[in-house]
């Protein structure tokens, strides 16, 4: 009983030993390696033990994708058999036992494994080594292909459209869809196959006409892009408008004025673009004026008010829409006026500087015409107290009978009875009407003996 523990426990400690060394004796930097199509792939190996103390004896075998195992090479310290359908396509080095690849294809890919026997020549165990390498050959991919169902337009909201990109070759390949250069995702309309090859968009809308592209890329090839596809969507109308560059507008009204030729346009977002029809609105009737997008009214044909209406009508979708507006005939002012109402370019300072020069102006007229008024002048000279008529008069003379002399008003043309009035008379010269509109003449007669009474 004893000799059995006692064998027991050198044998794990054997195994013990053996795991240890063994676990040292090679070391493979990488368990993947990617390669390329075409090119050359080096599986390499480190052996940790000098080969001149050991003998070795080991294979490389190749497991394929589908599940199909084939030895590849087996070699010993002195001699190396490769399978003849791979002698030209593997290269085994020694003394390191790595394994070169020539002109890697898609048939290369899967596992590799090497299993490596060591026996020492100072010791009579057996090491066994094995490791497997993953690889992956990846392909380059070529320009894809776009292809769109159905190949022609669609309604909006009563068609699908699928998309798909293809490649002929390249491996690995990623998707991408873009429309406008904008790229795309999931949404509620548009739904993608699981490696993004096929787009569907179900239904289509006018926000999804435009340019499509596909881009196809893996991690050795950068986006490679497909042809630009057009996708047309026939839609509408949509935000059905009336304009018009003369009168005034009020909303859904316009303003002409009286005897003025008027342009209407009607515009709407459509596709294919859309028929129009004008009609006119008069006491619960209609009637179609014209057709076409422009229509022309004449001012002086018309009423004080009219109703019109224009009518958008797409003929592949076969929606439509209206918009009415009324017309009113109305004297809209000058262009000067006009332009004031649309936004005058004068100052309010400006315009009560003016203002206030014409009423100064007005004002010194005024005061002007009643300083200077002929008849107050007359009438401030002749209404003076009869004792300050009779003063010697200060005109400067040295001898007063200068002025000595009978003094008559004389009427140009006059329309009183009498050319002439003598001094007496002037007291009645308030009572003469219309004073103002008569030009009088001062006429001096120096009698040649002077009257004593005058003097008085």
């Amino acid at each position: 009983m004893e000799a059995t523990g006692r064998t027991t426990l050198c044998i794990c400690s054997f195994l013990f030993i053996i795991t240890e060394v063994s676990s040292e004796l090679i070391h493979i930097p990488s368990l993947v390696h990617r390669g390329i199509e075409g090119k050359s792939l080096l599986l390499p190996v480190e052996t940790r033990f000098q080969l001149d103390e050991a003998e070795i004896q080991g294979t490389w075998s190749h497991t394929t994708t589908s599940g199909t195992r084939t030895t590849l090479v087996t070699f010993t310290k002195n001699a190396t058999i490769t399978d003849m359908m791979y002698r030209n396509h593997l290269l085994f080095r020694e003394p390191n036992v790595s394994l070169l690849i020539r002109k890697l294809n898609q048939d290369d890919e899967g596992d590799y494994h090497l299993n490596l026997n060591v026996q020492f020549h100072n010791n009579k165990g057996l090491f066994k080594e094995r490791r497997t390498v993953h690889v992956i050959v990846d392909v380059p991919v070529s320009t894809p292909v776009i292809e769109k169902s159905p190949s022609y337009a669609v309604v909006e909201d009563k068609a699908n459209v699928t998309w798909t990109c293809s490649v002929e070759r390249g491996t690995r390949v990623v998707f991408q869809w873009l429309r406008d250069n904008i790229p795309l995702g999931p949404g509620d309309r548009y739904h993608f196959s699981h490696d993004n090859s096929t787009l569907l968009i179900s239904p289509v809308r006018k926000e999804d006409k435009g340019i499509y592209w596909c881009v196809a890329s893996n991690p050795i090839s950068q986006g490679r892009h497909s042809r630009a596809v057009e996708l047309n969507v026939y839609y509408g109308p949509y935000n059905l408008e009336v304009n018009s560059g003369q009168g005034l507008r009020t909303g859904e009204v316009f303003t002409i004025n009286p005897g003025e030729l008027v342009f209407f346009e009607c515009q709407a977002d459509s596709n294919p673009p859309n028929s129009y029809v004008w009609i006119s609105k008069r006491r619960n009737t209609t009637m179609v004026i014209t057709e076409g997008p422009r229509l022309e009214v004449r001012s002086y044909r018309l009423a004080q008010a009219e109703e019109y209406m224009c009518r958008a009508f797409n003929n592949v979708t076969q929606k439509q829409d209206e918009a009415q507006f009324t017309l009113v005939v109305a004297s809209l002012g000058t262009g000067k006026e006009k332009h004031t109402q649309e936004g005058s370019s004068v100052s309010p300072l400006a315009a009560i500087t003016v203002g206030s020069l014409f009423i100064i102006s007005c004002m010194l007229l005024f005061f002007l015409r009643r300083t200077c008024h002929p008849k107050r002048v007359l009438m401030s000279i002749y209404n003076r107290p009869l004792a300050e008529q009779k003063r010697p008069h200060r005109s400067g003379h040295e001898d007063a009978t200068e002025d000595f002399g009978i003094y008559e008003f004389v009427s140009i043309p006059g329309k009183m009875e009498s050319a002439q009035a003598s001094c007496r008379s002037l007291a009645r010269f308030e009572s003469v009407q219309d004073m103002h509109t008569t030009i009088y003449d001062v006429i001096r007669h120096v009698p040649e003996t002077p009257s004593h009474s005058l003097l008085n």
